[in-house]
């Protein structure tokens, strides 16, 4: 019986242990926090987004950070049978809005208690508070792992220590530390799926304010990089949400290359300039003899009004009246094109996802084995992968857990 050691007791370690009791392994576990799942239990809001009901080839658009390389894991483990194998746990599935599939309970505790329960039935040796310090290799193969100064032998091992984002769930780059040690390469460690800071301090007084429909376009150095429609949130520091999260990787990216980086919010995409131009003036022949701010109040959320003039160079107490076409011309300009410089990230601890990692040109793609150390297996977030929200992080861990704990069981991990 072949010995196995897992690092980690995320969502791709947990599969990984699975498929490898169930090919007839002696499983151990290591996790460092006092519970595994920490991570899980907090994605979707606490309502576990599973995965996505899109086909492979569409996962694989959803995953900007080498969704290529997982195109073998994910034939062999799609997000059809993401959802079959819960179900046969016991976890019954939904699809919500943009295919994500979520427990009907909405409850990410079941998913985890699912999870539990199969590595019991299988004899998976489940062992919490006892963080490995080193894995261990002699002549580019496996050879056991490190736990409170103890050796642990073992045929195979998985890292599934996840990246660097939520440390409090245990996600603080340990694997990225044991990687580099065993001769891998680790690409840059960035935020992604993370809130952005900016340079403007009026956020302040829209904190709590969500828009949705909305076009938001990501411009470097003057130049146009991304833009997406969607719902988006104004915090404290700066701006949140779906489409922000999403343009998020690209903005960690082009700040860490010295690059300028600015947001213009179009507060109203379905408009053209001459159409939304018609509309202020519909307004203001309503509210003909009222003061600007008080005329905007159906176009704008009430607390965007005063920025918005503010911006537009219009006074708040002027009269609709007295406003030029000039005046007219530039609060469309505003509204189609709200201006925001984005001074950095927050902190990769508040991301929802790393960006960097184990280099995936040194992993097996089919087996997720490494190419630098024998029968080591490298799993989840600590490669270099990550996709953006909607379930695809998820199947990305499923699918390469999935793989590397059938594989770690084959006849070509040797005694």
């Amino acid at each position: 019986m072949k010995k196995i050691i897992v690092v980690g007791g995320g969502c791709a370690g947990m599969m990984a242990a699975i498929r490898a009791a169930e090919g007839g392994a002696h499983v151990t576990l290591f996790e460092k926090m006092p519970q595994v799942g920490r991570k899980l239990r907090i994605t979707g809001k606490g309502r576990c987004n599973l995965t996505n009901s899109a086909d492979v080839a569409e996962v694989v658009k959803n995953i900007p950070g080498n969704g290529k390389f997982l195109f073998s894991a994910l034939k062999n483990f799609t997000p059809a049978d993401t959802v079959s194998f819960f179900e046969g746990l016991g976890v019954k599935t939904k699809v919500e809005r943009g295919g994500r599939v979520f427990p009907i309970s909405d409850d990410a505790t079941e998913v985890i208690d699912a999870l539990l329960t199969r590595l019991a039935i299988l004899g998976v040796e489940v062992k919490t508070n006892a963080p490995v310090t080193e894995i261990i290799a002699r002549n580019k193969k496996i050879v056991g792992v490190l736990v409170d100064g103890k050796i642990f032998e073992a045929d195979a091992v998985i890292l599934a220590t996840g990246g660097a984002s939520y440390p409090a769930t245990g996600s603080s780059g340990d694997g990225f530390k044991f990687a580099r040690r065993l001769g891998h390469t680790i690409t840059e460690i960035l935020p992604a799926l993370v809130p952005l800071e900016t340079e403007e301090d009026f956020v302040r007084d829209l904190q709590g304010l969500s828009l949705k429909n909305v076009r938001v376009k990501l411009i470097s150095d003057g130049k146009r990089v991304d833009e997406l429609f969607g719902e988006m949130l104004f915090t404290h520091f700066g701006v949140s949400g779906p489409i922000i999260l999403t343009l998020s990787r690209k903005v960690a990216q082009l700040l860490a290359a010295g690059r300028l980086v600015e947001l213009e919010i179009n507060l109203k995409p379905a408009l053209t300039p001459e159409q939304l131009d018609a509309r202020i003036l519909r307004d203001f022949a309503k509210f003909k003899g009222k003061i600007v701010k008080n005329a905007l109040i159906e176009l704008l959320p009430s607390k965007l009004i005063p920025i918005i003039l503010d911006l537009a160079y219009l006074p708040e107490e002027k009269r609709v009246d007295d406003i030029k076409s000039a005046e007219r011309r530039r609060l469309v300009e505003i509204l189609r094109g709200m201006p925001l410089t984005i001074t950095k990230t927050r902190p990769i601890a508040e991301a929802i996802v790393t960006s960097g990692g184990i280099s995936v040109k040194e992993i097996n793609p089919r087996t997720m084995e490494s190419k630098i150390v024998k029968n080591l297996f490298i799993v989840g977030e600590v490669a270099d992968i990550d996709g953006f929200t909607g379930g695809f992080n998820l199947q990305a861990a499923w699918a390469t857990g999935n793989a590397a704990g059938i594989y770690s069981t084959s006849e070509k991990v040797t005694i």
